[in-house]
């Protein structure tokens, strides 16, 4: 076992619904390949001693299996059937991490990650103990009450990516509060510790593919890359 073990739990449990698709997300085709193996790819890539687990609804494992021997896909990783909710499935990983350092939660379908931006979230997460990637919003932003609504400084915010990473026994122990509807993400749960979240730098390559104009863009960006 290494001094500051890094695992990535890659949670992808798209239904493939806003993308129009029967067939879930993490499986559409990116370049002659699913989606999901680009992603575990990029992970593989920063550090191919890794513990990678990937977080797939149950009856989508044996699928999954089937397209990565139809691939030839041997990059070590474990599965774990997802739960119900996010919420669920990212606690099913967890369970299933096996060593302490930091651990980081990334989308399955944010397949253009960097392993700059990877190596930064771990960095900043070993050190203080949580890390969250993030982008400015580049749009102006309005806030809506009801049938008002005004203008506020879009300098406050911030559009929230993954991975998000963070100190392993910290993130389970945040894991075992009860689940709320607020809990939109990891670090909305460690939050709710009293835990401070520190953001670091993402990307506005670092998009997520939830709809066929993602898609198109995807392709985009594969073939500059």
């Amino acid at each position: 076992m290494t001094a500051n073990p890094e695992t990535a739990i890659i949670v992808a449990g798209g239904s493939g619904s806003r993308m129009q698709s029967n067939l879930p997300k993490q499986f559409l085709t990116l370049a002659g390949q699913p989606i999901l193996m680009h992603t575990i790819r990029r992970f593989y890539a920063y550090n191919p001693a890794m513990e990678l687990i990937v977080v797939l609804p149950h009856n989508q494992i044996a699928f999954w299996e089937e397209l990565c021997a139809q691939h030839a896909f041997e990059m070590q990783h474990k599965v774990v059937a997802g739960g119900a909710t996010r919420f669920q499935s990212v606690k099913n990983g967890l369970a299933a991490v096996l060593q302490n350092g930091v651990v980081a939660v990334h989308d399955g379908v944010r397949p253009f990650v960097s392993a700059g931006i990877i190596a930064e979230a771990f960095h900043v997460a070993r050190e203080k103990g949580t890390a969250v990637v993030s982008v400015a919003l580049k749009d102006s932003i309005r806030e809506v009450q009801g049938e008002t609504n005004q203008a506020v400084d879009r300098t406050s915010f911030r559009l929230i990516q993954t991975p998000q990473c963070f100190q392993a026994e910290l993130l389970k122990k945040a894991y075992e509060l009860p689940e709320e509807s607020t809990f939109t993400d990891d670090a909305s749960v460690v939050e709710k510790l009293g835990t401070k979240i520190n953001l670091t730098e993402g990307s506005y390559e670092n998009i997520k593919i939830t709809t066929p104009e993602d898609l198109l863009w995807a392709e985009v960006l594969h073939q500059k890359r």
